[in-house]
């Protein structure tokens, strides 16, 4: 008999076994639940009379499940999607309003921006024709420079380089290694230039405007990351209140010049030498209007929320758990190009010129270092206000005029073979009454 069912058979002996059911649903069918054991008192603030106390004394094994809380839809389904819905109401919340952000927000300027990697090396891509010459010619390793067949999406020679010795590996990794940098060079340059359309020195452009965002990071099918992010321009103080008239009118220029603009150079290396890296020549800039004309504010933060939740593996471009030595990267289950990145991480890695840029360390993401996620704070709400609020929903919060005193320690992760069963059975139960209620509401939409 297999071991998850002799455990599962084992577990539905359990005298505890509706108590494990309870937790288990309250996690929503976390596959990777998080085990606390501790205890939790509450007192009266002024008599120091318990009125409440919890210990994981009588629960099953001890301890108390909660949420895992990862964001990858390949380690935990069940979290990955609590983790999609808090990333659309936040994005959403900049977009329209809600959340204690005002609803002024969607008449301010507010574009969706999408920066590029820059090419290293030619890449097979979907189209009519992938990538058609004339001449025929081959490059200097003797492979042809060009492609005539057409390939479909799923096609797997999609983003791999049309000869890999020929492809920027070194350039591709670095790029990856200071991403994050060329995008605060932009967000800066793209205020200094707004300041400067108008005569004003940069310092003085807070006194203005400020300029907010949220940003989502995306490998493309080449495994090389490109930037979506919700731009917004608000006035001095913030989201309630409006910036100055001028602004609306030259955003789209100042984002457009900075991406063109902007680069970062890295440190000079014996065997690299000095890059200058920049953003790719495909830069899109789209407005956001709130009469809409464009695309749609609830689109926009469902597309923003539909890329956090995808991990490396699942995209793709590298491995959702890191590597510790080079057989590890022999060993991962990724194509010929996602793996000479990793090897090229490891390689650059271990120069004593790049070792602040811990290329090893994010070998598993090809050198990408950045969060999936970023905003600036004034953009909207946090995951931690969202967090706390569904708390209150539930009525997990404190009281006012009480006292809470909390001790818990971590003692584990996961389940047994068992209680994994029955985690993706409570899971796919949710999933699929969410799909019903989602079929009905939109079943009554039609019919009103």
């Amino acid at each position: 008999m297999p071991e998850a069912d002799r455990d599962a058979i084992g577990l539905a002996q359990d005298p505890k076994l509706p108590r494990l059911l309870e937790q288990i649903t309250a996690t929503g069918g976390c596959s990777r639940p998080v085990h606390l054991s501790g205890s939790t008192t509450i007192l009266d603030g002024t008599t120091g009379e318990i009125l409440r106390h919890y210990d994981t004394g009588t629960e099953p094994g001890e301890r108390l499940l909660v949420r895992c809380r990862n964001r990858r839809a390949t380690v935990c389904p069940a979290c990955s999607h609590l983790h999609a819905g808090d990333t659309f109401h936040l994005v959403r919340a900049g977009l329209l309003g809600g959340k204690n952000v005002p609803a002024t927000v969607r008449h301010r300027p507010r574009l969706f921006v999408t920066l590029t990697a820059p090419s290293f090396g030619h890449v097979h891509r979907t189209g009519e024709l992938c990538r058609p010459r004339r001449d025929r010619g081959t490059c200097a390793h003797g492979r042809p420079r060009g492609c005539g067949a057409v390939h479909g999406p799923d096609d797997p020679s999609v983003g791999k380089p049309l000869c890999a010795d020929c492809y920027d590996y070194t350039g591709h990794v670095l790029w990856h290694a200071h991403a994050s940098k060329l995008w605060d060079r932009f967000v800066i340059d793209v205020r200094r230039r707004l300041a400067s359309s108008v005569g004003l020195v940069q310092s003085h452009f807070r006194d203005h405007a400020r300029l907010s965002f949220a940003r989502v990071a995306e490998y493309q099918k080449r495994a090389a990351v490109h930037v979506h992010a919700v731009v917004r321009l608000d006035g001095p103080n913030g989201p309630a209140d409006a910036p100055p008239p001028w602004a609306a009118d030259r955003l789209i220029e100042a984002v457009r010049a900075s991406a063109r603009r902007v680069l970062v150079r890295t440190p000079y290396s014996p065997a690299v030498g000095e890059l200058v890296l920049r953003w790719g020549a495909q830069v899109d800039v789209r407005p956001l209007h709130a009469d809409g004309d464009g695309p749609d504010d609830d689109a926009v933060a469902a597309y923003v929320a539909k890329y956090v939740t995808k991990g490396a593996s699942e995209t793709g471009a590298g491995i959702d758990y890191r590597v510790t030595t080079w057989d590890d990267i022999e060993a991962a289950s990724v194509n010929a190009h996602v793996r000479t990145l990793m090897r090229t991480c490891w390689r650059l890695g271990g120069l004593p010129e790049f070792e602040p840029l811990n290329l090893r360390t994010w070998a598993h993401t090809l050198g990408y270092r950045g969060h999936i996620l970023t905003k600036s704070r004034a953009y909207s709400t946090t995951f931690a206000a969202l967090r706390a609020e569904r708390a209150q929903h539930v009525g997990g919060v404190d009281v006012l005029g009480t006292v809470t005193d909390r001790h818990w320690r971590y003692v584990g992760s996961g389940h047994t073979p068992g209680a994994a069963l029955i985690a993706a059975g409570i899971a796919d139960d949710i999933a699929e009454n969410r799909a019903i209620a989602r079929e009905a509401l939109r079943a009554s939409g039609d019919a009103s």
